[in-house]
């Protein structure tokens, strides 16, 4: 067997020992599965929810009708059904949630790689960027970002993407710094591996792992940012998603008509799905961390 398949091979037998220790936790499994449904129910409700149903001209229910009959989670303002609006907001919470959470990482990983791979002047000039992001309220910025820009999801994934990224940064970069003080990275260079090889080849690869269990718990808090945005009335209005049911809920005096069918459902919708996602990431965490392992 060449090199090359036999670090295949250990890299698959890792992966399976990871799966095998992420099934053995009971709350990481839960939350995996939560997410499972959630996510089919979102990608399955444009074939058994329409456009008319969520029309605010062509709804056909009552003004804020409680729960029952043809209407299980009650109506809306508008008369639509609650909970196709809730199913429906999934996608574009669970769209922007997961679109800036990757953003996120990824402007982290390649701040935080680079910071501990090259050091001295780069590192400072990186690590200050990084600071300076750091000490700005993300959220306040993402305001800020999000009224100068025009409206639409882009503006969501790229205002919270571009404000949350400096503690995965600093994550990366103290994992790089740990993995390039290891021999082989030592033998590499011997060998003529320049910056591009111990990059992509050797720091990548070893600090993935983290970048994977940093997005998962990104996510949750990408998608409380969303709502957060949504709710104050920056997100896209033409787009259905939990925060901005929120925002019409509290404006059309669903709160003071006791309506309560029209704020729990997007509420609880949004503390499950960043509970699942949370679950997931500890879960991760714990099994690619062996002091966390350890300790639990």
């Amino acid at each position: 067997m060449t090199a090359g398949g036999i670090a295949w091979s250990r890299r698959r037998a890792a992966l399976g020992r990871l799966g095998r220790e992420f099934a053995a936790s009971r709350s990481g499994l839960a939350g995996l599965i939560a997410l499972g449904l959630i996510v089919l129910l979102a990608l399955a409700a444009p074939l058994w929810i329409h456009a008319d149903q969520l029309s605010v001209i062509k709804a056909t229910g009552g003004v804020l009708s409680p729960p029952g009959g043809d209407y299980w989670l009650g109506t809306d303002h508008a008369g639509r059904s609650v909970l196709d609006l809730t199913v429906y907001g999934a996608r574009v919470s669970l769209l922007v949630g997961i679109a800036a959470a990757v953003l996120s990482v990824g402007i982290g990983t390649v701040f935080g790689m680079l910071s501990g791979h090259f050091g001295r002047w780069v590192s400072a000039i990186l690590m200050r960027v990084t600071d300076f992001f750091l000490v700005l309220p993300a959220l306040v910025l993402a305001i800020a970002l999000s009224t100068m820009l025009a409206r639409g999801l882009g503006t969501i994934i790229l205002a919270i993407g571009v404000t949350s990224w400096p503690s995965t940064a600093r994550l990366v970069r103290a994992q790089t710094l740990t993995i390039e003080a290891r021999p082989y990275i030592e033998r590499a260079r011997a060998l003529g591996g320049g910056h591009r090889h111990v990059l992509l080849k050797h720091v990548l690869p070893a600090v993935l792992p983290l970048v994977l269990a940093n997005t998962t718990l990104a996510v949750g808090s990408a998608i409380i940012s969303e709502s957060t945005l949504a709710f104050l009335g920056l997100g896209d209005p033409s787009k259905v998603s939990w925060g901005l049911m929120l925002k019409q809920a509290l404006d059309t005096g669903a709160v003071t008509a006791g309506a309560w069918w029209y704020l729990l459902p997007p509420g609880v919708a949004i503390v499950l799905v960043v509970l699942s996602f949370t679950l997931c990431g500890r879960a991760l965490e714990v099994v690619l961390n062996p002091n966390l392992r350890a300790r639990s």
